[in-house]
């Protein structure tokens, strides 16, 4: 009975050494949607709103410019913007378009970053004083890579 056994087992390993599995190449059954075109879309995408975040030598803050519009620098400059930003999206202070709106800041390299969250705080949106609430303005805000100042001379 021994020997019987040995020469199964001997014959099962011999099968499965020698099989070959192949594998259906390209053939899978993926039945894919069908092709449907593209309703034209009656939405207007708007460009990007450009902020441009002048600094001073000391890192603070010169100016502000609203695509080609100088807002100027002081104390209220982030005032204006934020009401440059409502007037720009349309809306009113209940919030305008705030999902299709895109604000892109452009801050210079030397610039302090309390400046910066400044100016993304006027441009998403304000407080509603009526019923002490955020309004947004703009959802989605990108900024722009910093770039360094030139040096007078070139390190090697």
């Amino acid at each position: 009975m021994t020997p019987m056994i040995d020469v199964v087992f001997q014959l099962l390993i011999f099968f499965l050494l020698t099989l070959r599995i192949n594998e259906p190449e390209g053939e899978f059954q993926i039945n894919m949607p069908l092709d449907e075109k593209a309703a034209p879309s009656n939405e207007i995408a708007l460009p990007p709103i450009k902020v441009r975040l002048i600094a001073n030598e000391d890192g603070s803050l010169n100016s502000i410019v609203f695509g080609e519009r100088n807002l100027g620098g002081g104390p209220d400059v982030f005032e204006r913007l934020n009401q440059v930003i409502l007037q720009t999206v349309g809306g009113n202070q209940t919030g305008g378009a705030a999902s299709e709106t895109e604000v892109e800041i452009d801050a210079d390299y030397q610039l302090d970053y309390s400046y910066t969250i400044r100016a993304v705080s006027a441009c998403t949106g304000a407080i509603d004083p009526a019923t002490n609430q955020p309004v947004r303005y703009v959802d989605k805000i990108k900024f722009t890579p910093p770039k360094r100042p030139a040096t007078g001379t070139p390190k090697l």
